[in-house]
């Protein structure tokens, strides 16, 4: 039987695909997991792969001058994006999808971050029926102190307070600046190796986040699972 892969693309040795994997291993497709921070080389084509997920991480989508990777996963982006296959970006990879589309990624202007649970709302209902499904959750987990710009031609699909874009589409690619994919786990892990980020102006402690978790985590799992049956369903071929 042949057996569907998606291409994962992290950005330290330490990371894990969390709820989005789970979730495509439970629908039967193998995950090809790749860390081009840490050495390893994407493939030579699209072909074995039916999807891309570029995931986040602490570099920013403007380090392609000093770190070579990001300036291959942006050439990546393109490749994904002119075979018309499914691609989505969450935090740092939808910022290098907004980066390959020609849109700005910056600070937010007043230095604030987004770090913890923080609320989302889906623009007018046409478009989230569209692109996203209906029961996008009030609130989602974020962890960044950058945002895009929305791309020319792509269409908004969520926002936020403290950065306004928080999803858009673009064909077959899909930009999240949210974490959907987070575990309790993962939770645990970044706030503890990332406990310096938290003293940042907007960042909640690691108590709350952990609190929070049980609160929003089943509206979000319930989103995922239906996103990415959306998301794995929007290829051209």
């Amino acid at each position: 039987m042949l057996v569907s892969k998606i291409l994962l693309i992290v950005h330290q040795e330490t990371s894990e695909p969390g709820l989005v994997g789970q979730i495509l291993q439970a629908r039967g497709y193998e995950l090809d997991i790749r860390c081009l921070a840490g050495g390893e080389r994407l493939p030579t084509g699209t072909d074995e792969h039916q999807g891309t997920v570029i995931f986040g991480g602490p570099m920013s989508a403007n380090d392609d001058n000093i770190l070579p990777f990001i300036r291959t996963e942006m050439d990546w982006i393109s490749v994904v994006l002119n075979t018309g296959k499914p691609f989505l970006g969450i935090c740092l990879g939808a910022q290098l999808l907004a980066r390959v589309l020609g849109a700005t990624v910056a600070p937010h202007p007043d230095g604030i971050a987004e770090i913890g649970y923080f609320p989302v709302q889906p623009t007018s209902a046409k478009q989230t029926e569209l692109a996203l499904p209906n029961a996008l959750p009030n609130y989602v987990y974020h962890w960044h102190r950058e945002g895009f710009e929305l791309p020319q031609g792509a269409t908004l699909l969520a926002q936020g307070e403290t950065f306004t874009n928080q999803a858009f589409c673009y064909e077959n690619a899909y930009g999240l600046q949210f974490h959907p994919e987070m575990t309790l786990g993962m939770i645990d892990k970044w706030t503890t190796l990332g406990a310096e980020q938290l003293t940042l102006v907007g960042a909640q402690t690691r108590q709350q986040q952990l609190e929070k978790y049980p609160i929003y985590a089943p509206a979000i799992a319930t989103w995922l699972e239906k996103f990415l049956s959306q998301w794995l369903a929007s290829s051209n071929n």
